[in-house]
């Protein structure tokens, strides 16, 4: 892990530690961005070094700090560590957010590679399960933790030839809803974000024949993050769309 050390700006993250996958780019980079613009501690995961370099170029240049962190999420034997590390460095960690995700390729369900199903649900489903086995602990421990998944509604409930995406998104929902449910007791909470049609390099993988100029930007949907993240949000087990 390296950390830059600028000064982070007040705001309604002032203090806290946030971890957000898939933050090399889109809207998990955009995520992080907003975070430390509002005062936390960013950890950025992801696979890329260079590309996080980027992320957290941008951030010191606004006067926040961050903590790179490369990690292939798809290995999975590898994230019960993150836990223990977190611990180890910071101490805590009050929010995770989990960008992270691979759209996979399109095929009728009967004809599809079972391979392609293994890889989404590897890293759609699967790696925040371990993810949350691993942070449960710190999340849990902090005085307002926060946990926040990102779901995708814009395929519609039963898109033809996107079942292994939109399953591992079906997964997702209602795991984190369950998990809701199971730490209600505590100060956590756990929601889920329906950004909507963004513009970004999975969405365009999906429809490469639309036009990006008619869709959102990562940049203009991530109040809805701040404020999940925020420690004066106390409503859990929430599908939230950014709209």
């Amino acid at each position: 892990m390296t950390t830059s050390s600028e000064l982070a700006p007040e705001g309604r993250l002032q203090g806290r530690l946030a971890l957000v996958t898939g933050a090399s780019r889109g809207l998990g980079a955009a995520v992080a961005e907003a975070y430390a613009r509002e005062g936390a501690h960013v950890v950025l995961l992801a696979r890329t070094q260079g590309a996080l370099e980027e992320v957290d170029d941008r951030i010191q240049g606004a006067g926040g700090t961050a903590t790179l962190l490369p990690f292939d999420l798809g290995e999975h034997k590898k994230i019960p560590a993150l836990g223990a590390a977190l611990a180890e460095r910071f101490g805590k960690l009050d929010i995770l957010t989990a960008c992270a995700a691979t759209l996979g390729a399109l095929s009728p369900v009967a004809m599809s590679d079972a391979k392609i199903y293994d890889e989404v649900m590897r890293v759609n489903f699967m790696a925040n399960v371990h993810l949350l086995r691993s942070l449960d602990g710190l999340l849990r421990g902090s005085i307002a933790g926060r946990a926040i998944f990102v779901t995708d509604h814009t395929l519609g409930d039963h898109p033809p030839f996107w079942s292994a995406y939109r399953a591992s998104k079906a997964a997702l929902e209602a795991m984190a809803a369950t998990y809701a449910q199971e730490v209600s007791f505590s100060p956590l909470r756990v929601n889920i974000v329906n950004p909507g049609r963004l513009r970004t390099a999975l969405r365009a993988a999906a429809f490469p024949g639309e036009n990006p100029a008619e869709l959102t930007a990562p940049e203009d949907v991530t109040d809805i993050f701040v404020r999940l993240a925020a420690e004066d949000f106390t409503d859990t087990g929430r599908i939230v769309a950014a709209a």
